[in-house]
This record gives C-alpha cells, sequence and structure tokens, in this order.
C-alpha cells in the first residue's frame, strides 16, 4: 500500500512539473520574442542607413524610415525596461505550479478515497471468480435470511377467509398425509403472505407427492423460499433449483432464480448470460420477462458488456377478429380503436420499457394519427433513453426521419 502511494504521488508530481516548465517557456519564449524584434528593428536601421548614403532611398522617405524603426526601438525598450515586473511573473508562475501541484495531490487523493478502495490489491479474473465461489459457498442460510426481515405486515383478507385459512391449518395438523389439504394450505399462506408458512406446507406437499412431484411444484417451492428470504436465494433454494433442472431443464423460473442467485453471489458475467438467454427464449407474458428486462441493462454494464440491447419484444397487433371488426367500424370507431392500441403500447412502454423498434413503432403511429408534438415528445425522449447505443439511436432517427420529425 506505501508503495501505491509513493508511486501515484510520483506520477502527480511529474504531471505538475510538465504544467510548471509549460508556464514557465510561455514566459521565456515573451522574453526571447522582445530581444528579437530589437535586433530586427536595429537591421532595419542600418539598412536604411546604408540605402540612403548610396542615394537608394531619397532623403525625405529616409528620415520617415528612421523615425518609424527608431519608434519601434523605443516601444521595444520599453517593454524591456519592465523586467522587474516579468520576475514578478515568473515568481507567480512558480506559485501558481505549487498550487496545481497540491490540487492534484489533494484531489486525487479525496477522488481515491471516495470512489477507490485503499488496501486492496489488485484483483485478477481469477481471484474474482474464486471470491464469488467462497461467497457463494459461505452465503446465509434461508433461515438466517428470514431472520434477518422485519415482520411481516399483517394480512389483508376478510375475517371469513382467516378463519377458514385457521381451519385448514388444524386440519393438516389432524391428517399429517392430507396431500390435497397441503396443496390448498400451501397456496392460501401464499395469498396472505406467509411465505416462511406457505413453503414449508409445499414440502410437505411434495413429501407426499414422491417421485411424482413435478417441476412445477419445485418451482413453487422456490418462489416461496425466496419470496420468504426477501428476495435472496439461499443455498437451500439451489438445491430446490437443481431438482427443477433435474426435471425440466428448460424451466423459466430455475433460471431466472439461478440468473439472480449468480448475480447476489458476485457473478455478473454469469447472471447475464443466463437471463439474456432467457429473455430471448421466453414469451413476452412470462412472469420473469419484466423483471429481467427491468435489471438486465444495469447487469450488462456490471458484467462489462457495453452497448447492450435487449431484444425486441413481440409488438401487440390486432388479431384476426380485430381486424374483422375493423372492417366493420365506421372511420371514427376505426381510429379510435387504432388510438387504444397506440395508447397500450405507450403505456407498456412507460411502465415496462422496451426497445429500439417499440419506441421506433410509437413515434410512427402517433404521426400517423397527427400527435406529431406528442411524436417529437417521444423521439426526444428516446433520445435520451438510448443515448449510449448508437444502432439503436439510427433505429430511432429512421422512423423520426419517416415521421417527418427530422431532416
Amino acid at each position: 500500500m506505501t508503495l501505491f502511494w509513493i508511486i501515484s504521488g510520483a506520477a502527480v508530481l511529474v504531471v505538475s512539473a510538465v504544467l510548471a516548465l509549460a508556464l514557465l517557456r510561455g514566459k521565456s519564449a515573451g522574453d526571447d520574442a522582445q530581444a528579437s524584434d530589437l535586433a530586427v528593428y536595429r537591421d532595419q536601421l542600418r539598412e536604411i542607413e546604408q540605402g540612403a548614403a548610396r542615394g537608394a532611398i531619397p532623403p525625405e522617405e529616409a528620415e520617415r524610415l528612421r523615425t518609424e524603426v527608431s519608434r519601434r526601438i523605443l516601444s521595444a525598450d520599453a517593454r524591456k525596461d519592465g523586467a522587474p515586473q516579468r520576475k514578478q511573473s515568473r515568481a507567480a508562475t512558480l506559485l501558481l505550479s505549487g498550487l496545481i501541484a497540491l490540487l492534484l495531490l489533494g484531489g486525487s487523493f479525496a477522488l481515491y478515497w471516495r470512489l477507490g478502495a485503499p488496501g486492496y490489491r489488485d484483483l485478477g479474473l481469477q481471484s474474482r471468480v474464486a471470491m464469488a465461489q467462497e461467497r457463494r459457498e459461505s452465503r446465509p442460510s434461508q433461515a438466517d435470511a428470514e431472520a434477518q426481515l422485519p415482520p411481516a405486515p399483517v394480512p389483508d383478507a376478510s375475517e371469513e377467509y382467516l378463519a377458514l385459512v385457521e381451519k385448514l391449518r388444524s386440519t393438516v395438523q389432524q391428517r399429517p398425509d392430507d396431500l390435497r389439504g397441503f396443496q390448498l394450505l400451501a397456496r392460501s399462506e401464499a395469498a396472505l403472505g406467509n411465505y416462511a408458512d406457505a413453503y414449508r406446507a409445499q414440502q410437505r406437499l411434495i413429501e407426499l407427492q414422491g417421485d411424482a412431484a413435478q417441476a412445477q411444484d419445485y418451482a413453487d417451492l422456490a418462489d416461496m423460499q425466496v419470496m420468504a428470504a426477501g428476495g435472496y436465494v439461499s443455498p437451500e433454494t439451489e438445491r430446490v433449483l437443481d431438482e427443477i433442472m433435474r426435471r425440466d431443464p428448460e424451466n423459466g423460473v430455475a433460471h431466472y432464480y439461478g440468473g439472480l442467485m449468480m448475480a447476489q453471489t458476485g457473478r455478473p458475467d454469469a447472471a447475464f448470460r443466463i437471463w439474456d438467454k432467457l429473455l430471448r427464449e421466453s414469451p413476452d407474458d412470462a412472469p420473469w420477462v419484466p423483471a429481467i428486462r427491468n435489471q438486465i441493462a444495469e447487469l450488462a454494464m456490471l458484467a462489462g458488456v457495453n452497448d447492450y440491447t435487449p431484444p425486441v419484444a413481440a409488438l401487440s397487433g390486432p388479431s384476426a377478429e380485430d381486424i374483422q371488426a375493423a372492417s366493420q367500424m365506421s372511420d371514427e370507431d376505426r381510429q379510435e380503436m387504432i388510438r387504444g392500441m397506440v395508447e397500450g403500447l405507450s403505456d407498456r412502454l412507460a411502465t415496462q420499457g422496451g426497445g429500439a423498434q417499440e419506441w421506433a413503432q410509437l413515434i410512427g403511429a402517433l404521426a400517423v394519427l397527427g400527435e406529431t408534438a406528442r411524436a417529437s415528445e417521444i423521439w426526444n425522449e428516446a433520445q435520451t433513453v438510448f443515448a449510449a447505443k448508437p444502432s439503436a439511436l439510427a433505429t430511432l432517427r429512421e422512423a423520426a426521419t419517416r415521421s417527418g420529425l427530422v431532416e
């Protein structure tokens, strides 16, 4: 650590010295320029005298030239007589150089102390992977994660429903092999927000099913455990995910929580690969798609993937029934139906986000409806959203050009 500060300080001093040298050379260059001007003027005066002696320059012209050059010599001499002022400027330059050095040293130290990690050695890829693996193996258990959460809020349910759930709890205690009872209890507890009780009932349900338990049963268990732990994927949940994958290798819930676990244990690179693949292969109405879309851009940045563009969601269009109904509508009703579809797309982009193609479609649709002012607002907003993505901006600009918003 000491060596780091020595090297950093030396680098700052070198930069400060270069800046000071540049300032001092600027002053010296000014002095050299004044001396050079005097030499030129004196040479001109000698040439005038020689020309007048030879008769090459008329006496009146020679006198005028002598006066002009003499005036310039006097002016240069006056500037040269300002040497004390230049010395004072040189001292000011040295003082300014010292202030620059102090500013660079202090500013660099403060910035590193704020953003850096004093005392940490350089972490190569293998070291970071090893640290992530150690973090994964030593992470808190399901019980520890639940213990760190605040008490669950009082369920917002009617007295009748709470009484039915309480009766169901008593029933399964008296009939511990009642498969249907535990299935109902797990769902009821989850509906009340009692996720810890819900996953315990789900665990008993899976035990009763034995080898007949399906991937969906384990997926429900994983959901309940993660919710009970406040969004944390525990080692116990990881083992549940393994069971899901053994039964259904393409299960979306398992892949989603597997990526979340990787992100939580210091492997954003692995998490990004899992989620990106899942997002590209999932239908737009899959329950994990909105969560991935809200987080994958930041995850891509942490994974070192620059200019990432999420896959474009399937654009919602009219169904065959919509088209048939539209053919029988009046122009006003048909326009209103189109406007409703546009509003739906606008609301979805505002709440869930979307790709550049969807933004481009919205810009074009608003322009067709004659809402050019609103289309222009969407175009301006899209430029901010996709400012760091040149390919997306090209798609948007093309739509704005077709809509007459830009030339």
